[in-house]
This record gives C-alpha cells, sequence and structure tokens, in this order.
C-alpha cells in the first residue's frame, strides 16, 4: 500500500524537476541529498518504518523530485526519532535523520501540522517547551501537557486506562521516584541554564 501510494505520488509529479527543496536542503544543512543514489541502506535500517508512511529513502526521493508538500505533510518525518542510524548507514554521508528534523522546521513554520491529527508533533512541541520554562525534563508536566494538547485524554478516560495512569503516578510520587514540582534551573528562555550564557 506504501508502495501504491509512492507510485502514485511519482507519477503525478510535474515533469520538470523542481530542485529548489533539495538545494535549499544542501545549503541549510549541508546535506548533500542530490547525491542519494536510493539504495535503501537507511531504510532497511530504520527501525520505525512500520509506522511510516513513506520510508526515509522515498522521502530523500520526494525532496529531490521538488514534491515538498508531500514531503512536509507526511507522517514519516514526524515519526522518525532521530536515532541516525539511518545516518549512520548512508553511504554517501547524508545526515537523514539531520533532514527529517529541517523538514519538521519547516513543516511546522508553515503551520501544516497541529497537535490534534498528530501526537508526534505534540509530544516534541510539550517536550521543547517544559525544557525551555524549566531548563529540565519534568515528567508529569510532560505528561499532562500531552494529554491536553493532544486530546489523547478523553480516548484514556473512554477506555479507564487513565485511572492505571494516575495509579501509577501516585506510587511513584509516594516512593520519591518523581517529583510534584520540577527542581528550578534559571534558563535565559532558550533551555540553557543562565551559567552557559557567559
Amino acid at each position: 500500500m506504501m508502495e501504491d501510494r509512492f507510485e502514485q505520488v511519482q507519477e503525478e509529479a510535474p515533469k520538470e524537476i523542481n530542485f529548489l527543496l533539495a538545494e535549499e536542503i544542501t545549503r541549510e544543512t549541508g546535506n548533500p541529498v542530490l547525491s542519494c543514489f536510493q539504495c535503501r541502506k537507511c531504510t532497511n535500517g530504520c527501525p520505525l518504518t512500520f509506522a511510516m508512511d513513506y520510508y526515509p529513502d522515498q522521502i530523500i526521493r520526494l525532496i529531490i523530485l521538488g514534491q515538498e508538500d508531500e514531503a512536509l505533510k507526511s507522517r514519516t518525518i514526524w515519526v522518525c526519532s532521530s536515532c541516525e542510524t539511518c545516518t549512520t548507514r548512508c553511504p554517501n554521508g547524508i545526515d537523514i535523520a539531520g533532514v527529517m528534523d529541517y523538514l519538521k522546521q519547516k513543516a511546522h513554520k508553515k503551520g501544516l501540522v497541529n497537535y490534534k491529527n498528530n501526537p508526534s508533533y505534540a509530544f516534541q512541541k510539550v517536550f521543547l517547551e517544559n525544557i525551555f520554562k524549566t531548563g529540565r525534563v519534568h515528567e508529569p508536566k510532560i505528561l499532562t501537557d500531552y494529554l491536553l494538547k493532544s486530546g489523547a485524554w478523553k480516548q484514556k478516560l473512554e477506555n479507564g486506562s487513565i485511572w492505571r495512569d494516575i495509579k501509577l503516578g501516585l506510587f511513584l510520587l509516594k516512593n520519591r521516584r518523581m517529583r510534584l514540582f520540577p527542581p528550578r534551573v534559571h534558563t535565559n528562555g532558550h533551555g540553557l541554564p543562565e551559567s552557559k550564557m557567559n
């Protein structure tokens, strides 16, 4: 099914290839995506292809074909965990995980994603907001914000799993395995401790 969709996109691609996106990515990230020869080593090593709508090599191919909207709206760029397995396997030295990060930033800037239809985006957003505000990861805050922003709390409430999470949270608090309030780190507003500013 994934192969059918990719073939359909390739058939619908304009006959003149637009290299602007590939050139932009090469310029902004230093990754020579045009040197990809589609060996698929990145895809064969990726542990998350089961959840992707396009394989990593197909995302690179979409970039080369100038199919920017298709690449930016794909679920693959948000499923990518940046484990860099693809990057280490690429014989041409393309940092594919870095390309995925660039595509995430571009999709965010263009307003192509929102919390409700993309749980991965919701998690990344609340994770980074938590780091920027407190300078550290505070699990109860991240979990609460994620459930509220993604809308996942409704499903958990319906199937009753939210009570299991609450019991687990209380157990962790009682046994001092989790803090109710985050330890404060004075940050410069960008997630960096003030001591690192000078």
